[in-house]
This record gives structure tokens, sequence and C-alpha cells, in this order.
């Protein structure tokens, strides 16, 4: 059962939400916040799979709150996808530096809505790849200048290969036909360079992969 809290101060974009997931026979609604405080408080006791957080609430905005949760260890396995208004928020690239696993526009479909909530705990990409690579051109025109991570000399040559690819936007099944793999080995690199690199998920994966100049802008290709 996968295990969703909502924070949004608006009541009628909460109980919407509510009615599509506590529908699904996998997924149950377990707690609501209407601010960034009782957020981060209802996180921390009831240690959902993943929160539906909003960029703009009173008290404590969703970055900070945000910040608090992924900041914290021992909420290490709890996942954050932000909620917007517009799909290439300002908001979204700093979401994403303080440890969101991604973004979802208010008035998504809700099949896109069911399917990036399975998704991001599955630890998969969370939006199409279409989407994915909108959102990473922006993220990329808007990052600081790259610096050199030492923490990539942990790598092998396959794995920084492969963060370059999902930096790029590529899902596990287009990197394996670029390299000419099988999808479970993709998704092991992918894996394995998240546990050397202590990415919380693909997201951050990318961030880092842009961080760290191994993946620059005007790579899309």
């Amino acid at each position: 059962m996968i295990r969703v809290t909502l924070a949004d101060d608006q009541l009628l974009v909460r109980a919407g939400f509510r009615a599509l997931l506590d529908a699904q026979p996998d997924i149950e609604v377990v707690g609501e916040a209407a601010d960034g405080e009782e957020a981060v408080r209802l996180v921390g006791e009831l240690r959902p799979d993943i929160v539906l957080m909003d960029i703009r609430m009173p008290r404590l905005d969703g970055l900070a709150a945000t910040r608090r949760i992924t900041g914290d260890p021992d909420l290490d396995e709890v996942k954050v996808v932000m909620l917007t208004t517009f799909e290439l928020d300002e908001y979204v690239f700093e979401a994403l530096r303080n440890g969101a696993s991604g973004f979802l526009v208010k008035d998504t479909e809700p099949e896109e809505l069911l399917r990036a909530v399975r998704a991001v705990v599955g630890g998969d990409a969370l939006l199409s790849p279409g989407v994915t690579r909108r959102l990473i051109a922006e993220f990329a025109a808007r990052s600081k200048e790259p610096t050199a991570a030492a923490s990539l000399a942990r790598l092998t040559e396959r794995e920084r290969e492969v963060m370059a690819l999902v930096g790029i936007g590529l899902s596990n099944e287009e990197i394996a036909r670029r390299l000419v793999v099988s999808p479970l080995t993709a998704k092991t690199h992918v894996s394995r360079t998240m546990v050397k690199l202590q990415a919380r998920d693909r997201a951050q994966l990318v961030v880092l992969a842009y961080e760290s100049g191994l993946v620059r802008p005007g790579w899309l290709g």
C-alpha cells in the first residue's frame, strides 16, 4: 500500500486528490496539511511514502517544508513531489535542488497523477520523457556554473556514462537501447550510481549531473 500525505492550503484541491487516490486499491491518503508547518509535523509522525506538496502555503511554504523533510535523515525514505500551477514554475528548480523527487501540475490528468505517484515511489522517472526533457532544458539554462565534483571519482566509466544519459532525460529503456544492454542492466547501473552518490532519487541524480558539469546545457540530443 502506497501511503500519501497531501499538503495544500486549498481544501477543494486536497479533497479532489484524496477522492482520486483513496479510490485506488494500492494507494491510501494518511494525512492532510493546510500549511508547511503542519506538513512537516505530519510527515514526521506518519512517515508516508510520498508527500504531494504545494509550493505556496501559509506559515511555511512548500520549499522550506521540503528542505526540512529531505534534510532529516530519519525521513530519508519519504519522497516529496511538488504541486504547481504552471508546468515550469520558477520555484520547481529550487525544489529539485532541495531534494524534491519531481513535480506535478495541479490540473494534470487523473491517470497521470496516479502513474506519477506509483512511479516516484518505485524510483522511476516521475514524468513522461517529453515533459522531463523540457524540465531539464529549463533547469540547465538556470543552473549555476558547474563545479568539479570529487564524488564522481567513485563512479566507473560506465556509471558516468549512464548518469549523463539520465541527465539528458533518458528512461531506463532508452538508456538500454543507447548502450545496447538490457533494461535491467541499465536500471542496475542507475541504482548503483545513486547509491554511490547518495542521491535520494532519479531527480537528484539529474541535478548532480548538471551541477557537477558531467552534463551541460545543449546536450539534449
